[in-house]
């Protein structure tokens, strides 16, 4: 987790610091819906390289947002889904949902 003195006074900066990529949103949208394998998240995301995705979870599993659940078993079995913290992004995510779906009938 990053530590309290490394974030932005501004807490719309700490957001964005935490969530601003797209895909980091796009993969929270995922997470909502539950539990996700990695090839679940790379099939739902077809434009994100697996280097993106590989460093984007990293940096959400780091952050608190994200939970990953490694099985031991043969081939490895890997799960992530939202932290409580995460979760807690819920109504932020479907507001912005909200909103596009908004923006996108005024511009038509």
């Amino acid at each position: 987790m990053i530590k309290k003195e490394n974030l932005p006074e501004c807490p719309v900066a700490t957001t964005v610091q935490l969530i601003g990529s797209k895909w980091k949103l796009l993969i929270l949208r995922d997470l909502l819906t539950g539990k996700k394998r990695y090839n679940e998240l790379k099939r739902s995301l077809p434009d994100i390289s697996q280097k993106v995705l590989t460093a984007s979870l990293k940096s959400m599993v780091n952050d608190g947002l994200v939970i990953r659940t490694a099985y031991p078993e043969v081939p490895p079995r890997v799960e992530y889904s939202l932290s409580e913290l995460g979760e807690s992004m819920r109504p932020v995510i479907q507001s912005m949902e909200t909103w596009g779906s908004y923006y996108k009938d005024q511009i038509q």
